[in-house]
């Protein structure tokens, strides 16, 4: 018989131990984690209701209006297109679409060119620099407002401009009289005011391009303005397409400068006047028409987003 093998009184029972996994949670943590699909959306909450009530409900808005015959105390009725039939026929909105659209083949490639010089010259490295960088830059941050009144002084007829032109037996120009110059007055307060925007992104487009292919281009014997149009540049040209865009959508919706140079009026007979200025006309006050000034709006949004697509299809087309 084989002998019988017995344990020991005093070994201890195994019992099995609690993995951490199987270990229960927490109060406060069980509770977050039943309510964990709508935490995100209680912290992006107060972003979207913003959004919703100061964007996305006046786009839709704007929308719906744009057919309609809507005033400011009125609610208006359903008229199809009659808003958009209007407009082929009001000279006034082929004058304000002839205005923006100028602003843009002017205002643009001054924008997009010669903040793209500026920058190549401040981002040099030498004592001062800073200085200039800042007062470049010191337009932006001015209010429109400030600086609309500041040019509208300095060219006025008794103005600092004509004072010295005056001076120098060149005789008085009418900035603020003529058609023409009134809209190019404006052209180029916007430009000037947009120089330091576009310098810092530029400047920060620049620090990204590798110093080894100037070192390169030099050593090949590229000068100056060879380095520019072959290194610079297409290392950059994201960054001019992305100027280009944000300065076409913002020259074609232009406001403040003519409405401050030109007056409510737009100028000589309303020869200045904008589409964003024709709205702002049209749609304000007791009696506005808010439908029609809607249809005004939703041409310009189709504009601003055909703007916007025609510059990056142009740079998709150079990258192919």
């Amino acid at each position: 018989m084989s002998p019988l093998v017995t344990t020991p009184a005093s070994a201890p029972a195994l019992t099995p131990v609690p993995t951490p996994a199987s270990a229960p949670a927490p109060g406060p943590v069980r509770r977050i984690s039943r309510h964990l699909p709508l935490s995100p959306w209680l912290f992006a909450a107060p972003g979207l209701i913003v959004v919703g009530a100061f964007s996305l409900y006046p786009f839709f808005s704007t929308l719906v209006n744009a057919f309609t015959d809507r005033r400011t105390l009125v609610p208006g009725k359903f008229v199809g297109l009659a808003n958009f039939r209007e407009l082929l026929h009001d000279e006034m909105f082929w004058t304000g679409l002839r205005n923006s659209a100028l602003y843009v083949l002017v205002v643009v490639p001054a924008l997009v060119i010669l903040p793209l010089l500026l920058a190549m010259l401040v981002q040099r490295h030498i004592p001062g620099i800073t200085f200039f960088r800042s007062a470049f830059y010191t337009p932006v941050v001015a209010s429109i407002v400030v600086v609309g009144l500041i040019w509208v002084w300095m060219l006025d007829d008794r103005g600092l401009v004509n004072s010295l032109l005056e001076a120098v037996g060149i005789g008085k120009v009418g900035f603020l009289s003529d058609q023409w110059l009134l809209l190019g007055s404006a052209m180029a307060v916007t430009v000037w005011k947009g120089l330091g925007y576009y310098m810092i992104i530029y400047l920060a487009a620049l620090s990204n391009v590798p110093r080894e292919l100037h070192e390169a281009a030099s050593v090949d014997g590229a000068g100056v303005v060879r380095r520019f149009l072959t290194v610079t540049v297409p290392a950059i040209r994201s960054t001019m397409v992305l100027v280009a865009a944000l300065s076409s959508v913002s020259a074609f919706k232009v406001f403040s400068e003519v409405y401050l140079m030109a007056g409510p009026s737009g100028g000589p007979a309303g020869e200045d006047t904008t589409l964003v200025m024709l709205v702002q006309r049209v749609g304000t006050g007791l009696t506005g028409r808010v439908g029609y000034a809607s249809a005004i709006s939703v041409v310009i949004f189709v504009v601003t987003v055909g703007l916007m697509l025609l510059v990056l299809r142009a740079d998709r087309k150079e990258d192919a």
